[in-house]
């Protein structure tokens, strides 16, 4: 029988705990629409009152978890309660919220500022505050969105990069149990906390591969934790990965009749259809993450973000998984920002998110720390100039030097565009930051057609040789990076013959459509001919 592994950390707490593994990072929540308890989206919105309730809500929690502590727990919710009533928090808020941001967008950026300038203190005691201020940040973000931090089960090691002080304060430690943290410190709250409850807590190990539930000893003397056989440190740096889009696949093999290798993807919509992911398919060619993302609450969550990208790229496993950034704007609103002056004139896709940059530095944070568990590439919706990735480009390369700082493990994954703009598609040569493209023949040809939203059916089949005509010519101008296609026109077997004779080899189609496409491409040629005997 294998040994168990053990890791070398640094004791913050003495003593020796086991039990079941909670892994703080792991996606346990269901999406909104599943939680029967969910709040409605426009309980996450509102103005100043909002905040200022959201608040008083925090400090009555806290004032409540107060009750019967000891003198040194009471010290600490009393700073977190002098924190949240410190006007000139609620005044940058504030400030922010008068320049047109959301309230929890404005929320977010103000306490993450405060977060960061404590993070690069010199002093260790400094620099351990950070984790208070991450609590009351995320506290008062829940009770926002009407999503309190749920407790987790009595007994278990706590695994995770930090832990909250009120979230130690909360739980019930005398089923026993231990922490243990990746990075931590024994200089931050929760290690006072742990030293003067008997609470068993190591911190420094690094991050390491551990399944929820999977039994975990954590050695407060020594300095250790024990894990079971087969388990793993997880390396700080993942080595450089191709873009999602490059023809490699793991996948089940698929040739045209003539024997050209063809990639077949599948488009998602919520994380739960990637269980469609079948050894057949390639990857995940499309998720519209929109469809996930869908309230100003979860836009402003990164963990939530994380916790649904790391779903899709886990079950993937090796085969590559593009996640389009948030195309919002137009006939897509997100809930709780109707009303912000970007949406009203009109902005949508990577426009909306470059003229409001909050929404956009979450999602790419969350989509730079979910790059480590998959072979995850990003795509930009609606991109018209080159700029606007090298604008995009700078916004992620930006985060990922504030991930860095604060030690959390992350990857840049590859940048590539939908190509769904006709001025974009008649100059692709000129988009050299781009990692990949991928046609979205939906509002292509609804532009290209100059058709109304709700017309474009009706006008699809009358505007396909133009819009062939169009992705011929821009396939030509691709410089041999990876191109695929993801709209509609991939899953219509009618107008394949037409894509397939424009030079496309990779096909995103939504996982129904599949088993159709799968038919027709193996009874064509490359050059989009039929078979002989066909």
């Amino acid at each position: 029988m294998a040994e168990p592994l053990r890791l070398k950390a640094k004791s913050a707490s003495p003593g020796i705990a086991s039990g079941p593994a909670f892994l703080a990072e792991e996606p346990k929540a269901p999406s909104a629409a599943e939680r029967p308890d969910a709040a409605p989206a426009s309980r996450a919105v509102g103005g100043y009152g909002a905040l200022e309730k959201a608040i008083d809500i925090s400090i009555g929690e806290l004032e409540h978890l107060a009750d019967g502590a000891d003198a040194e727990s009471r010290d600490i919710i009393d700073f977190q309660i002098e924190v949240l009533r410190d006007p000139s928090i609620a005044e940058a808020t504030g400030a922010r919220m008068e320049a047109d941001e959301n309230v929890v967008f404005a929320w977010v950026a103000t306490l993450d500022a405060y977060i960061g300038e404590l993070e690069a203190a010199d002093e260790e005691q400094m620099r351990a505050r950070a984790v208070d201020i991450l609590d009351i940040k995320n506290r008062v973000l829940g009770a926002l969105a009407g999503t309190p931090i749920a407790d987790f089960p009595p007994g278990s090691v706590f695994i995770g990069k930090d832990m909250e002080p009120s979230r130690f304060l909360a739980h019930d430690w005398s089923k026993g149990g231990g922490i243990a943290l990746f990075a931590g410190s024994t200089a931050g709250h929760v290690a006072l906390l742990a030293r003067a409850k008997s609470v068993p807590m190591v911190i420094g190990t690094g991050r390491f591969s551990a399944a929820d539930g999977d039994p975990v000893g954590v050695d407060g003397n020594a300095g250790a934790v024990i894990l079971q056989a087969g388990s793993m440190l997880i390396p700080p740096l993942v080595p450089a990965q191709e873009p999602a889009g490059d023809t490699q696949t793991t996948g089940g093999e698929l040739r045209t009749a003539d024997g050209v290798p063809i990639l077949l993807s599948i488009n998602i919509n919520d994380p739960a259809e990637i269980d469609a992911l079948d050894p057949a398919t390639a990857g995940v060619g499309l998720m519209r993450s929109e469809f996930s993302i869908t309230s100003v609450a979860d836009a402003a969550n990164e963990e939530r973000q994380l916790a649904i990208y790391r779903r899709v790229l886990e079950q993937a496993g090796d085969r590559p998984v593009i996640i389009r950034m948030l195309d919002i704007g137009g006939d897509k609103p997100l809930a709780g920002l109707e009303d912000l002056p970007a949406l009203a004139s009109g902005l949508r896709g990577i426009r909306l998110l470059l003229a409001r940059p909050e929404i956009a530095r979450v999602q790419a944070r969350a989509l730079l720390r979910a790059a480590v568990f998959g072979r995850l590439s990003v795509m930009l919706p609606m991109v018209t100039f080159p700029d606007e990735i090298d604008r995009m480009r700078e916004l992620f390369r930006e985060e990922a030097e504030k991930l860095g700082r604060r030690a959390l493990l992350h990857r840049m994954p590859p940048i590539g565009m939908m190509v769904e703009v006709p001025a974009a598609a008649l100059m692709l040569d000129t988009f050299g930051a781009a990692a990949f493209f991928s046609f979205g023949t939906n509002d292509l040809t609804q532009y290209l057609a100059a058709s109304a939203r709700d017309d474009i059916d009706a006008d699809a089949g009358k505007a396909a040789p133009a819009v062939l005509r169009l992705i011929a010519q821009a396939v030509k101008l691709t410089a041999g990076k990876p191109v695929s296609i993801c709209g509609d026109m991939a899953g219509n077997p009618s107008y394949l013959p037409g894509l397939l004779a424009a030079g496309l080899r990779h096909f995103s189609v939504a996982p129904a459509r599949r088993p159709a496409i799968r038919s027709a491409i193996i009874g064509l040629n490359a050059d989009g001919t039929r078979a002989a005997g066909e």
